[in-house]
């Protein structure tokens, strides 16, 4: 809405208020801020909202203008302070007091104090398209730190948002400034930054730098090198530490003695939960600090049923006999000959009386509500039959470090790992069918109880709590120290597996895994083999096209498939040679022309209408093979009757990661895990190195068997022409019933984005916008909360980090 008054100028309604969107020099007209806001609102027949426009205080920031503001206050006994009262809080800003901008190259600085020790501020750009996430820049700082950050004008600023943190909080703003940069400067100044902060080039100097990302005519690449400065900055984003997050997130949470009492008074038949703990050995300090941490629970139902599998020092027996006087709940069996930890385990086992058993080992420790938490989440669901938690490591000063926030129940991941591990509890009923603890697995005795466990439960009877409900400690000798320190656990988490697979699906090997204490599944393919459909939509760009179909042909193992080329209106006369060249060549090559206006969901459908495969495989034109088994991983994951989509691992061209699977919620929408990371880093908890089930996975490299791409109606074409049709497809297929997957043994490149452009033209922002909010439409709670992720992860981040 535009109207004529001493200026023209712009409002927009925001948050149910109107404010101003260009503001010119408001002092030319000899009235003040608030009386030419206030007549902008009677011009429009609009009565301001009382705290729409608020002048400073006397012990505001005073170099910070503003013309409104949003769940902020001043802070009136701090200089410069204000007080966030809500996760929202940010400030419209005063571009009459501030230096004109116009096209060109700038620098936001800023200093802020708060109460965490770091945080993230964001300002939105308005030059004439409203406020809007795409012309957003997020700077990342320490408490009373200076941050800074360039950006590039292409026109003017016309309204300005200043988000200064996400959450309740007091802070100070001592420091806001943009200043104009010469182009002279920007180059250094882009370089310093990528050498000092960039992961893959830390190492290089400076004409390394330059070298990587110079032209073929010896120019240099100016977007490349502002894509690795702002990349430096995604990996810098805030992550508080974790005694940080214990203040702030986890104390506020645990219930008080009120709570508990309530808690208890809502269950009506509160479990018996019995600790079984086998003993072998353990120093003095560490066996009473986990005994202690078994008193001191706050749920009173347990019962603690310890096994001395024969310690031979003297202590153990006197210290057990003295906590078994101290409390009645706490029963000990004497074991008389040693027969190592499943032995021990099922000697405890055995003096159990509770309806649930939790697994404690003798030198760890339970925080003071882990069985309330899992009492509560079984008197919630009483059909579990298998409850786990979050983990963290004690040192050896007892401080907490190395949380490990988990996924809900993830088969794929188990089987690749048991990250399942501490806190778990299971049905006693359930462990008694299974016969109790199996002889010949120990180091890996708890994997392999699980994993007898599976034919008995069904997936929704595993419940995961994400709390922090045991503290595994480090000591010399503990797997918690170092996954090395036990070489036969590997060994043993092999033959349980072995086992596993040898009643459940027999023709499955299993192997060790990258690193020690993982493993390697490996499930067969039929003969014949199934013809694989690989739909690679394109458009000119013969190099590109090129490279991502001769290494498939030239270095995949798997040969029985066939390439479709979906051509989306080539003219080049280079591609149309290699079209014409390629099909000659191999059989298996075939190009089909699709000739109507690019929509990536719909000439897909075309593709997979046209294929004659019985597994469909979504694949850019921008990919290149790397490992020459990445087809056959790929086919032998998907031909599992309980998979749907299956990803693949995707390096950019610095071998950095482009895509380890798809984690919901992040940005909006979903984020790729652990974008960015070196080839050779193991992710959160060796993640990037394990099998794994996830929400979603990316189309740039995607195989799904026909029948279940027909099922759920393929791609999205209406409603996602270009972003999110792949994460749109897979919660389809996932909604279904079937489990998506991602494997780290099926590598490519993918040069991103390479043939089609950046989303930054009007009509391509527009168009993006419109299908986020179709995806938060639709899909709503499931963004809201990724199974495969954890609540307690960041979700501005890719990075794992809390």
């Amino acid at each position: 809405m535009t109207v004529q008054y001493e200026h023209e100028d712009l409002l927009i309604h925001f948050d149910e208020q109107w404010y101003l969107r260009t503001y010119k020099d408001v002092s030319q007209t000899g009235i003040s801020a608030r009386e030419h806001f206030k007549r902008y609102g009677a011009l429009l027949g609009r009565k301001p909202c009382a705290d729409s426009f608020i002048e400073p205080p006397q012990t505001a920031a005073v170099n910070m203008p503003w013309l409104s503001l949003n769940q902020l206050s001043a802070d009136n006994n701090c200089l410069n302070g204000w007080m966030s009262e809500g996760n929202d809080p940010y400030f419209i800003i005063d571009l009459g007091q501030l230096p004109q901008t116009s096209k060109g190259w700038y620098q936001f600085n800023l200093t802020l104090d708060c109460s965490g020790k770091q945080g993230l501020a964001k300002f939105y750009l308005d030059t004439g398209k409203g406020f809007n996430e795409f012309e957003t820049v997020t700077l990342p700082y320490k408490k009373g730190v200076n941050a800074s950050r360039l950006f590039y004008l292409e026109s003017p600023i016309v309204a300005l948002r200043f988000d200064p943190l996400e959450q309740e909080s007091t802070f100070t703003v001592s420091q806001f400034e943009i200043a104009p940069i010469s182009d002279s400067q920007i180059e250094p100044a882009l370089m310093a930054r990528i050498q000092q902060e960039h992961q893959s080039y830390r190492d290089m100097d400076v004409v390394e730098i330059k070298e990587s990302i110079t032209a073929e005519n010896g120019s240099l690449l100016m977007d490349r090198l502002m894509a690795l400065y702002n990349e430096t900055f995604s990996f810098t984003l805030p992550s508080i530490d974790y005694e940080e997050w214990i203040q702030t997130v986890e104390e506020p949470s645990l219930p008080n003695k009120a709570e508990v009492t309530a808690a208890l008074a809502t269950m009506a038949k509160p479990p018996v939960i019995s600790v079984v703990m086998p003993v072998y050995n353990p120093a003095e300090i560490y066996l009473r600090a986990c005994l202690d941490s078994v008193l001191s629970q706050s749920y009173p139902y347990w019962e603690l049923c310890i096994a001395d599998d024969k310690s031979p020092k003297e202590h153990v027996q006197r210290v057990l006999r003295e906590y078994e006087a101290k409390d009645p709940r706490i029963k000990v069996v004497y074991r008389q000959q040693n027969g190592h930890i499943s032995a021990a385990s099922n000697s405890a086992l055995e003096i159990a009386v509770g309806e649930f058993v939790a697994l404690l080992d003798h030198d760890d420790a339970l925080p003071e509500h882990a069985l309330l938490f899992m009492a509560q989440a079984i008197s919630a669901q009483p059909e579990t039959q298998i409850l786990y938690s979050d983990e963290d490591k004690l040192n050896g000063r007892g401080e907490r470090f190395d949380p490990h926030f988990k996924s809900d129940w993830n088969p794929d991941l188990f089987f690749s790992q048991n990250y399942v591990s501490h806190l778990g509890v299971y049905r006693r009923e359930l462990l008694k069918k299974i016969g109790g603890f199996r002889l010949g697995v120990e180091g890996s005795q708890d994997q392999d109880l699980l994993l007898r466990c599976l034919q008995h439960v069904a997936a929704e009877q595993i419940v995961h709590i994400p709390r922090v409900l045991y503290h595994w400690r480090t000591i010399e000798g503990s797997t918690a120290l170092a996954s090395g320190e036990k070489s036969y656990t590997t060994d043993a988490g092999i033959k349980a597996l072995r086992d596993h697979f040898a009643t459940e699906q027999p023709g499955v090997k299993v192997e060790a895994g990258l690193v020690p204490n993982t493993y390697r599944v490996r499930y067969p393919i039929p003969e014949p083999a199934p013809l694989v459909s690989l739909l690679i939509p394109t458009r000119d760009r013969r190099s590109l096209t090129e490279t991502a179909v001769r290494s498939i042909i030239e270095k995949s193992t798997y040969t029985n498939f066939e390439i479709l080329i979906l051509d989306n209106g080539s003219v080049e006369a280079e591609t149309l040679e290699f079209f014409s060249q390629i099909q000659q060549e191999d059989r298996r090559v075939k190009v089909l022309a699709y000739d109507h206006p690019f929509n990536y969901s719909a000439i897909n459908n075309f593709g997979a209408r046209h294929a004659k495969g019985s597994v469909i495989g979504l694949v850019n034109n921008d990919v290149e093979v790397i490992n020459p088994e990445w087809l056959t991983e790929m086919v032998s994951q998907c031909l599992r009757p309980e998979i749907g989509c299956v990803g693949a691992k995707l390096y950019y061209s610095n071998d950095t990661l482009q895509h380890g699977g798809v984690i919901l919620g992040i940005g909006g929408v979903g984020g790729h895990s652990h974008k960015h990371f070196p080839r050779q880093h193991p992710g959160y908890f060796s993640r990037l190195l394990l099998t794994q089930s996830l929400s979603a996975v990316t189309a740039a490299c995607l195989l799904i068997r026909r029948e279940i791409f027909e099922l759920v109606s393929g791609l999205d074409e209406e409603n996602l022409k270009v972003a999110f049709n792949d994460v749109d497809f897979c919660l389809k297929v996932r909604e279904a019933g079937y489990r998506n997957l991602w494997t780290p043994y099926a590598e490519l490149y993918h040069y991103e984005s390479i043939s089609r452009g950046a989303e930054d033209s009007p009509e391509k922002i527009a168009r993006f916008a419109q299908e986020v909010n179709f995806m938060k439409s639709k899909w709503g709670n499931h963004l809201d909360v990724d199974p495969f992720y954890s609540q307690n992860l960041t979700k501005i981040r890719e990075d794992f980090t809390i």
